[in-house]
């Protein structure tokens, strides 16, 4: 006999579970070329960031119809990540949807084989966040350096003038020129050295 109140109780775990797996957000976001990675950590040391720690991190990006996906393989952060972003070089919209990855998984072998390698993006990552505010300093192999600011809207509870004020903000205070924005991702940028 289907016992309806232990499935249900199942598939509520499940599903709590899948959540916690699979997020959506918002980011209004901007990467730029940078030369004063000692600068902004001082800034950032100065405002009590939360230093998450230095990652090195393979992004494999693959062929896809629509937006970007690459999957994420670090010492810190795994996922496999899809987004959607305007190429533009000032605060713009990225909408994002993350899946928690584990590194140990068959995942990158199946995503290779059914859409194959667009290009690899290898770099050092250093993570910070101030509130809802994430920072990177990053080294990119075959690029150089970078800072990114992401405000992110994880819950989509904030306004984007505010995220657009947050990004625009942390701008003005590390000094980033307009010329140094950068309006792609860092495999654009590998895609136009090849």
């Amino acid at each position: 006999m289907f016992n309806y109140d232990v499935n249900l109780t199942k598939l509520e775990a499940y599903r709590g579970r899948f959540n916690q797996i699979i997020m959506t957000h918002l980011n209004i976001e901007i990467k730029a070329k940078s030369n004063n990675q000692n600068m902004i950590r001082e800034i950032l040391k100065s405002k009590d960031a939360d230093f998450k720690g230095i990652d090195h991190q393979i992004d494999t990006y693959l062929n896809v119809n629509s937006g970007r996906l690459k999957l994420r393989e670090g010492e810190i952060e795994n996922h496999l990540i899809h987004y959607q972003r305007e190429n533009k070089a000032e605060p713009k919209q990225s909408d994002v949807t993350l899946f928690k990855s584990d590194p140990e998984s068959s995942l990158k072998k199946i995503l290779i084989k059914a859409l194959g390698v667009l290009i690899v993006v290898e770099k050092k990552r250093e993570i910070y966040f101030i509130d809802n505010v994430k920072f990177h300093i990053d080294t990119v192999k075959g690029l150089g350096t970078f800072v990114e600011i992401e405000a992110i809207d994880n819950e989509r509870n904030i306004d984007i003038n505010k995220l657009q004020e947050q990004c625009q903000f942390y701008l003005d205070l590390f000094k980033i020129s307009q010329e140094d924005l950068i309006s792609v991702s860092y495999s654009d940028l590998l895609l136009q050295k090849q």
